[in-house]
C-alpha cells in the first residue's frame, strides 16, 4: 500500500470514528450557543471557533460528517443494490428486453443529474429524506451499466456455459456464477460513488436545499460561512477542508482498490 492510500485510510479511519463517537469526543453540542463568543476565532475554548450564533464549529463539523457520511454512504449502497440488480438481469437476459431496460437507463442518465436531484428535494422537502431519495435515483443508473456490460462478458465464459449446460437456473448462475465474479468492479465502484454523494449533498446544503438548522452538514456549514468569508474566514475554511480531504481520501483509496483487484494487474505482476 502506497504512503497516500495509506494517508488516506487512516485518515478515513479519523472521520469515520469521530462520527460514531461524536457525543464523547466534541466538548459541546452541535446546537449549543455561547452568546457571549459569537463569531470568535479558534481559541483553547474553541478550537475551530465559532458561528455568528456562538455555536462550536469543531462539534459542528464533527456532527456534520455524520449526516455527509450517512447520505453518502447509505445512497451509494442503495444505489449499488439497485443498479446491480438491474444492470445484471439486463445483461443476462439479453435480447429486447435488454434494449428496452437499456433505453430507460438512457432516459434517466440523460436528464441533468443536479436537476432531478433538485427537483426531487423540492417537491420531498427539505430534510435529509429528500436527499436520500433524490440521490438514490440518480446514482443507480451508473452502476447499472457498468455492471451490464460485466454481466455481458462474464456470462459467454466457459465455466458459465458449463453451468447452464448441467441444468443450472438463471438465478442461480447470476448468484453463484457471475456476481461473484463481478464484486471487485462493486467495491471500487462504491469508492468512487461515496464522495460523489458526499459532494451533491453538500452542495444541495450549501445552496439552502439540505439539512434544515439546527443540524449540521459540512455544507450547511459551508452555506453559512460563505455570508461571512471576507471578515471570518475560518468559517468557510474548515467544512472545505474536510469535504475536501473527505473527497481526496476515497478517491485515494478507490485507485488503489482499482489496482489491486484488477485481475490483468495480477497477471501481471503475481
Amino acid at each position: 500500500m502506497s504512503f497516500f492510500s495509506k494517508l488516506s485510510f487512516g485518515f478515513l479511519g479519523v472521520v469515520f470514528f469521530s462520527a460514531i463517537f461524536a457525543p464523547w469526543i466534541t466538548p459541546y453540542s452541535y446546537e449549543t450557543q455561547d452568546t457571549l463568543n459569537t463569531l470568535a476565532t479558534p481559541s483553547f475554548s474553541h478550537l475551530m471557533g465559532t458561528d455568528r450564533l456562538g455555536r462550536d464549529l469543531f462539534s459542528r463539523l464533527i456532527y456534520g460528517a455524520r449526516v455527509s457520511l450517512f447520505i453518502g454512504i447509505l445512497t451509494t449502497l442503495l444505489a449499488l443494490v439497485i443498479g446491480t440488480i438491474y444492470g445484471s438481469i439486463s445483461g443476462y437476459i439479453g435480447g429486447r428486453m435488454d434494449g428496452f431496460m437499456m433505453r430507460v437507463v438512457d432516459v434517466v442518465f440523460a436528464l441533468p443529474d443536479m436537476l432531478m436531484i433538485i427537483l426531487v428535494t423540492v417537491m420531498m422537502g427539505r430534510g435529509i429524506a429528500g436527499m436520500f431519495i433524490a440521490l438514490t435515483l440518480v446514482s443507480w443508473v451508473t452502476v447499472a451499466r457498468l455492471v451490464r456490460g460485466e454481466v455481458l462478458r462474464i456470462k459467454e465464459k466457459t465455466y458459465v456455459e458449463a453451468a447452464r449446460a448441467l441444468g443450472a437456473s438463471s438465478p442461480r448462475i447470476l448468484m453463484q456464477e457471475i456476481l461473484p465474479n463481478i464484486l471487485g468492479l462493486m467495491v471500487v465502484t462504491l469508492t468512487f460513488r461515496i464522495p460523489v454523494a458526499i459532494l451533491a449533498e453538500s452542495t444541495l446544503s450549501f445552496i439552502g436545499l439540505g439539512v434544515a438548522p439546527p443540524f449540521s452538514s459540512w455544507g450547511t456549514m459551508a452555506n453559512e460561512g460563505w455570508k461571512s468569508i471576507k471578515f471570518y474566514p475560518h468559517l468557510i475554511l474548515f467544512p472545505s477542508l474536510a469535504i475536501f480531504f473527505t473527497i481526496l481520501s476515497f478517491n485515494f483509496l478507490g485507485d488503489r482498490l482499482r489496482d489491486d483487484l484488477d485481475p490483468r494487474n495480477k497477471a501481471r505482476f503475481g
